[in-house]
């Protein structure tokens, strides 16, 4: 286990870690994938997301052993992403991070109007 002083250190493996699950999408595809889904399902869930950073995102989830890709034989060739036992492990803090987010947007949203109304005064 890495020591917590260790972690504010440039060369801490958990400053990786971090920067690859803290980001929005990777954040929001973990909360998608509550069920397993397929790659134009997820897509479609996340209003705004390429095809280029989806892929980028699932990559790095599954690298990290966060997420688990399976292709799917049938008629039609299909792939199915699903969380790993780990990525699951993720669910709790990231849905309070969630319903944090969702209880505190308009008190944010006031406190970025009127940082922004200060700075254009200035």
């Amino acid at each position: 286990m890495v020591k917590t002083e260790t972690v504010y250190r440039a060369d801490c493996p958990s400053r990786i870690v971090l920067d690859q699950i803290a980001d929005k999408w990777s954040m929001m595809v973990l909360e998608v994938l509550r069920e397993p889904q397929r790659f134009n399902a997820i897509k479609r869930r996340l209003d705004g997301v390429t095809q280029r950073v989806l892929t980028q995102t699932l990559r790095k989830l599954e690298r990290n052993g966060m997420v688990k890709r399976k292709v799917l034989d049938g008629r039609v060739l299909g792939v199915e992403y699903s969380l790993t036992p780990l990525g699951q492990s993720l669910q709790e803090p990231f849905s309070r991070l969630f319903n944090w987010t969702l209880e505190n947007i308009e008190t944010i949203q006031r406190s970025q109007k009127l940082y922004d109304a200060e700075s254009e005064s200035v």
